[in-house]
């Protein structure tokens, strides 16, 4: 599905893709770019932008360091991830320190979340 989106948040979305995050990077790298299915970086969609957005099964990923721990973080993503939500998009949300230790499980849960398994990968 096409969604609106803010265009103030072109430009910021375009340089938030030239440095993305070691973690962004590794999750990018490692296994998102190699899915059969179209995967965006830093997408718009309404007011926000998101890390990862699998449109084909309209699955928002978000990548969370420690301040996303701080209460007024935790309230802002809440209601980030209601309005994203009520469009119809789930929200996966991983904190860096499951891309850094837990990787192949966070692909699995991915995974999990589409409907598929790494076998039906390799197909």
């Amino acid at each position: 599905m096409v969604y609106n989106y803010n265009k103030k948040f072109v430009s910021i979305a375009r340089e938030l893709r030239k440095n993305m995050t070691p973690e962004e990077k590794h999750l990018w790298y490692d296994f998102l770019k190699k899915l059969p299915v179209n995967v965006y970086r830093q997408k718009n969609i309404g007011d926000f932008i998101v890390d990862f957005y699998i449109s084909k099964y309209e699955i928002v990923i978000e990548l969370d360091s420690r301040q996303h721990k701080m209460p007024e973080h935790e309230e802002a993503d809440r209601l980030r991830d209601h309005d994203l939500n009520r469009l119809g998009i789930k929200v996966l949300r991983y904190n860096n320190r499951d891309i850094n230790y837990n990787f192949n499980t966070v692909c699995k849960d991915i995974l999990a979340n589409m409907g598929l398994t790494a076998a039906d990968l390799k197909k």
